[in-house]
């Protein structure tokens, strides 16, 4: 059933229903049909599922896009990700220590409090007395492996129903002071 070229969203979820209610046996025949070969012993009733699914939503509406795909096999080969590139007029917001520090990136650096820096490391040094990762102390980055963060930044849309300003770690939050946030603001035209 695999074989027919689907274009119809309703007939498209019809047949991922299908495929849930289909027993485990019946899974792994159906892997057959689709990837050319015995799926591996391990793979779940869910996991083979969904990889069935997945393969049947990209012959109807297409696969990855190029860079995705390029991405993808860079991380495979476990290559770091490209560095984030912060527009000018980002504003990074870090509470350290009870105390708000606010760094504006420009065009060849970043301001911190009138004076331009290369580097984000060179900032969180000044703010700490100690070496720091300027991107790992302004959460751009997870601890050793250049990951980005898992949270919201000034890079994606605001989501309905919340307003424009601060983010942090945990969403939208009053400043406290209570513990050490980070919150990105995006200056206006930017």
């Amino acid at each position: 059933m695999m074989r027919r070229r689907w274009r119809e969203p309703a007939a498209i979820a019809a047949e991922i229903d299908r495929i849930r209610s289909l027993r485990l046996d019946a899974l792994r025949r159906q892997w057959r049909l689709v990837f050319g070969r015995v799926p591996a012993a391990g793979l779940s009733k869910d996991l083979l599922g969904r990889m069935i699914a997945a393969r049947l939503q990209e012959r109807a509406f297409g696969g990855l896009d190029r860079d995705s795909l390029k991405f993808l096999q860079s991380l495979a080969r476990h290559e770091r990700p490209p560095r984030r590139q912060l527009k000018p007029g980002t504003v990074l917001v870090r509470e350290y220590q009870g105390r708000r520090y606010t760094v504006t990136t420009v065009r060849d650096g970043f301001d911190w409090q009138g004076t331009t820096y290369r580097s984000l490391s060179a900032i969180a040094g000044a703010i700490t007395g100690t070496s720091w990762s300027g991107p790992r102390f302004f959460a751009l980055q997870g601890a050793g492996d250049g990951s980005k963060p898992k949270r919201r930044s000034a890079a994606l849309p605001m989501p309905p129903g919340l307003s424009a300003g601060r983010l942090s770690r945990n969403g939208p939050q009053a400043m406290n002071g209570s513990s050490p946030a980070l919150h990105l603001e995006t200056a206006p035209g930017a």
